[in-house]
Formats: C-alpha cells, sequence, structure tokens
C-alpha cells in the first residue's frame, strides 16, 4: 500500500516529493490484447503514471443495462502490474472527442440543456451509473494496495458552465462512495474557465499545449498554493473527416512545450501519449468558430492525435524527443522500448460478391416501423450509432413547390419517388421543386454527436420536419437501425443475401479474405464511399472517401489465419467494394 497527498507544495508519495509525468491512454480505444505493450511504451517513453477517460455510454447504452464495466478495473490492474500510479476521469461528462462527450442519448435527448447542471433527473442518472462504475476505482486507490493515485471530478466544466451546486454535488458524491485519494479539476488556463469549473478543497490543473509559464500565472491568480499540474498537454490534435489532411504538429515544438512545463516545476499529463482508434463509430463531433456553434465537423475515426506512440503503438519522432527530456527526471535508467505485438507481413486483397439491399438491411436488422405526425429524433428511435429511414407521401395532386427539410442533424441521402436528389448536409437542406403526389425517403445518418461546446448532447435526426413551400408534411414513418444490431451475428446471418451486381449500390456487402498469418495491420477500400466496415464480427469503424483519413488499423488479434469474413455496409452507393488488408505503413 501507498499513501498519496498534495500538500502546499508538492505531490507526495509515502512522505517524498514525487512529479507526476503521466500520460493519456484510453483503454477504451485500445484493444485488451494491445493493452501491456502500450503501457510498456509509455514506461519507456519516461512516464510513471498513466491517465484514462471513462466513456459511460460505452458502458451503459441502455438505462441499467450496464456492459463490461470491470473493463475498467482489469486496465487499472494492467497498469499496476507495469509499475504505473494512474489517475481516473470518470466524468460523467468525458470530451474526448468521443460520443456526446460520453453521456448516454438516452439522458440528452430527453434532458437537453438541463445536462451537466444540478437538474434532479440528471443528477439521479449520474449517481446510479457512479454506483455502479465506482466500486472499481475505489478498491484500487494507492492506499489500499491499487495504483489510483488522483480522481477528477466531471471535466472542462468551465469550458461550459458555472453550476457551483452541480460540482460541489459530484465532489461529495466521490468523497461518500470512499475515495480517499486527492480530488482534482481540469480547465483551460483562462479565468473564466477557472472560476467555473473549479471546487474549492480540490485541486485545480490546467489545460494547454504552449506557453507553460503564462498558463501557470493564470492558474497561480486562482490557486495560490499546492502543487501545478498541466492535466492536459496538447502534443498533437484531432482531425475531422473533410480536411484537407490529418493535422500534425512538429515534434521539436510539442518538446519545447513539453520542456517548459518540467521547467516550471510542475507536473504533467501528455494528452494523448498514446491515442488509439475510435472503433466502432464512436469518433465525437466538433462544432465550427469560437463560440462551437456554426458547422458540424464530425470526428475521423483514427484517434492517432499525433502522439508520440501512434495508432499502431509505434514510437515516433515525438516519443524519442520526449524520451530524451523526460530521461532527465528520472530516478534511474528508462526501460528499453517494448518489442511491438506480431505485425501482417503480406497483403491479401478480395472482392466482397455477396449483397443485400439497404431496404432489406433495414427489414432484418432494424426496430420496428412507427408512424407519427413529425419526424422522431434519433434519439426518441433509440439510435446512438446508425441511421433511420424516414418517409412521407406529399399530397397531390399539387404543382411543384419547393421540397425541403428542417431541422436536419446531420446527414441524409434524399429520394423522390425512388429516385436519388442528393446527399443533404445542412440543417436547412433543399431537396428541389416537386409536384404532389410524390413519395420521399430520407437515410439519415448521425455522423458523430457533438462532444464540446454549448451544442454539446443535441439530437440527431430529423429535428424539424419535411416542408412543401411553407406547409409542413404530417405522417412520417420512421424505421431505425443501430450499429450494434451488427453485433448479432445470428441475425445478421439471416440477410438474403445474393450476388454483388456491377451498378452501384447502397447495401451490406459480405465475402471472405485469405490471410497467411494474422498481425496488426491497415484495411483499405479504393471503391468505397461511407459506411461502415466488420472483420471477424469486429466494427473498424467509419470509412468515408471525403478524407483525409483513407484506412483503417485492424488489429492483429481481430484476424486470424485463413478465412476471414469481413462485412462492408455502404450507406452512398459502391459496386462490389473491393477490400484490401495490408501491412502497416
Amino acid at each position: 500500500m501507498a499513501e498519496f497527498a498534495i500538500t502546499d507544495e508538492a505531490f507526495v508519495l509515502d512522505g517524498r516529493p514525487v512529479r507526476l509525468l503521466s500520460g493519456a491512454m484510453h483503454y477504451f480505444r485500445v484493444p485488451e490484447e494491445h493493452w501491456p505493450h502500450r503501457l510498456r511504451m509509455l514506461r519507456a517513453m519516461g512516464l510513471n503514471c498513466v491517465e484514462t477517460y471513462v466513456a459511460w455510454n460505452l458502458h451503459e447504452p441502455r438505462p441499467g443495462g450496464y456492459r463490461d464495466v470491470a473493463a475498467l478495473g482489469r486496465f487499472l490492474d494492467a497498469a499496476h502490474a507495469e509499475g504505473l500510479m494512474a489517475i481516473v476521469r470518470p466524468g460523467p461528462y468525458i470530451c474526448a472527442e468521443w460520443e456526446n462527450g460520453g453521456l448516454p442519448h438516452w439522458l440528452t435527448g430527453p434532458l437537453g440543456r438541463r445536462v451537466r447542471t444540478r437538474d434532479t433527473e440528471y443528477l439521479a442518472a449520474v449517481d446510479a451509473w457512479f454506483d455502479a462504475l465506482l466500486p472499481q476505482v475505489v478498491e484500487r486507490q494507492a492506499d489500499r494496495g491499487g495504483p489510483v493515485i488522483m480522481v477528477q471530478a466531471e471535466n472542462e466544466y468551465g469550458s461550459y458552465g458555472s453550476d457551483d451546486v452541480y460540482l460541489r454535488h459530484l465532489a461529495d458524491g466521490l468523497r461518500a462512495r470512499g475515495f480517499t485519494v486527492p480530488l482534482f479539476t481540469s480547465d483551460g488556463h483562462d479565468d473564466h474557465m477557472l472560476t467555473g469549473g473549479s471546487v474549492p478543497g480540490l485541486l485545480a490543473t490546467a489545460n494547454f499545449g504552449s506557453g507553460a509559464r503564462a498558463a501557470f500565472e493564470v492558474l497561480r491568480r486562482h490557486q495560490p498554493r499546492g502543487p501545478l499540474m498541466c492535466m492536459e498537454f496538447w502534443c498533437g490534435w484531432f482531425s475531422h473527416w473533410g480536411d484537407s489532411e490529418e493535422v500534425v504538429r512538429d515534434a521539436d515544438s510539442a518538446a519545447g512545450a513539453l520542456r517548459e512545463i518540467l521547467e516550471c516545476g510542475a507536473s504533467v499529463n501528455i494528452y494523448m501519449a498514446h491515442g488509439g482508434t475510435n472503433f466502432a463509430g464512436w469518433s465525437g463531433a466538433n462544432r465550427a468558430g469560437h463560440d462551437h456553434r456554426g458547422a458540424l465537423q464530425p470526428d475521423i475515426t483514427s484517434y492517432d492525435y499525433d502522439a508520440p506512440v501512434d495508432e499502431f503503438g509505434r514510437p515516433t519522432p515525438k516519443f524519442w524527443a520526449f524520451r530524451e527530456i523526460l530521461a532527465g527526471y528520472a530516478d534511474g535508467p528508462l526501460p528499453d522500448v517494448p518489442p511491438a505485438p506480431p505485425a501482417l507481413t503480406e497483403p491479401a486483397e478480395t472482392v466482397l460478391g455477396r449483397w443485400a439491399p439497404l431496404d432489406a438491411v433495414l427489414d432484418t436488422l432494424g426496430g420496428e416501423e412507427r408512424t407519427t405526425a413529425v419526424p422522431p429524433t434519433l434519439e426518441e428511435l433509440d439510435v446512438d450509432r446508425g441511421l433511420a429511414r424516414y418517409r412521407w407521401t406529399v399530397p397531390g395532386p399539387r404543382r411543384p413547390y419547393e421540397l425541403k427539410v428542417s431541422g436536419l442533424l446531420d446527414l441524409a441521402e434524399a429520394y423522390v419517388d425512388g429516385e436519388h436528389r442528393g446527399t443533404l448536409t445542412t440543417e436547412e437542406a433543399v431537396i428541389g421543386e416537386v409536384p404532389g403526389p410524390a413519395e420521399v425517403e430520407l437515410w439519415t445518418e448521425s455522423l458523430g454527436r457533438v462532444n464540446y461546446g454549448p451544442r454539446t448532447g443535441e439530437p440527431k435526426g430529423v429535428t424539424g420536419g419535411l416542408m412543401h413551400e411553407r406547409q409542413f408534411v404530417h405522417g412520417v414513418r420512421s424505421t431505425p437501425l443501430r450499429l450494434d444490431a451488427f453485433d448479432d451475428a445470428d441475425a445478421v446471418a439471416k440477410l438474403p443475401l445474393g450476388p454483388s451486381g456491377t451498378a452501384e449500390a447502397r447495401g451490406f456487402y459480405q465475402g471472405t479474405l485469405e490471410l497467411a498469418a494474422p498481425g496488426d495491420a491497415v484495411l483499405e477500400l479504393p471503391d468505397g464511399r461511407r459506411g461502415f466496415v466488420w472483420v471477424n464480427g469486429f466494427c473498424l469503424g467509419r470509412y468515408w472517401s471525403a478524407g483525409p483519413q483513407t484506412r483503417l488499423y485492424v488489429p492483429g488479434p481481430v484476424l486470424r489465419e485463413g478465412g476471414n469474413e469481413v462485412w462492408v455496409l455502404e450507406l452512398s452507393g459502391s459496386t462490389a467494394p473491393r477490400v484490401r488488408v495490408a501491412p502497416l505503413p
């Protein structure tokens, strides 16, 4: 057992001052089989601590339906086995470029702007979740023989709100559930953020990517005593679909910023030390503009983050630059870089020769169609990740008028009388001049719920309605399709598959890829436009020809020697997709 505490000057471990050299690695973005390797990479870089968020919506996809909450405990045990201390940030909100900032769709849908406040219905859901989750952390605190040395209350709350009653409820709830290690908050280094997000009695930490001296001067105005810590040193950044290229940060620039933090005598948490992957469509989204209210910016599947340990677990130039700096703060020689997990050596390619149209996929795996006066949101259809088909009948006879969708969030393929009329991507989207009667279909996707700013938790789907001239078209038939419906292999096996045609078509494609030996790899879809890919039932995530990401990471443990079953859900339209699995680039 160990005793970890905070004094007016320092962090203290077993009576001795200690500097926290931490790195962020989210257990839910890394295959469990690779946790030991990635943790050893952090040790080899010179870190003595690992930090992780906890994604509530991943573990409670439906109210009270908890899924593998014990994964957090297993990760903390893995960190302890590798000699690392651990910082846990359980939220309930985490940002993290993760779907809905980690908040469940079934909660933000009905509550809207009441989340992240003292609202009693929201707090009841948070308390129930924490009751289920936090025993995994409490029993692994340092003073009970585990690795956990600090726990965060909320996350960057000063960037969002100022409800001190809410923050105090969270802090008191953590103590009441048995936490004896120090609690802390983290916020941007602006006065209003630290004022809104700090809690008296809890250590305040700052988040930034450069300018440590100036940032810590601001922090000291709000917290005159206590150890300094940058809880998120942004050594890279994330990328959005449609960007011209993936975001990178020069290794020398990042190393200089890290050196400045340490020269201030501060502790640091490198965000991210290893970013990982947004498997299974869990990527979040931003809103453009300084006030984060502009156009939707959905995040790509890769969460490489230009981190020192890349998405595939390899050291980058940034890793070696950081290692050189951190070695100067180590108690002894740093561990050697561990050998990499097995990697694919020979590429393989196949054409997915079996296909089922998207309507048949919806009939087989979708939920029940419901008829309502106005379109339900995806939240009301109980879709966290996935899509919905909306169908209207425009009355007639009537002459052509402008047909538009009001309140579209965030992408839809539009059809009128079976003819494709375009891909709609704006909140007020015009389909075109249409006479009546007419049959209208909208296939609406969520590209990721907003995870940061005032539009966090906004609904998805059609939030307004279909309008013909100024008239709402009432009476809509809606059918949902959740992405996790594909987790049921027996249900997928019931899809009415036939030979793939030569024409471009939306739908489900299936085929087999032969491999001589499995290992970490990348998957490419030269013909794919937009959709999702599974290998042996494991969802690699979204692909999209919009770029900048052009390949998906395939963890070696997903693959097997011999035949590997590949599924593609193509939502825009493609010929029979070619699938290529290749060695890591």
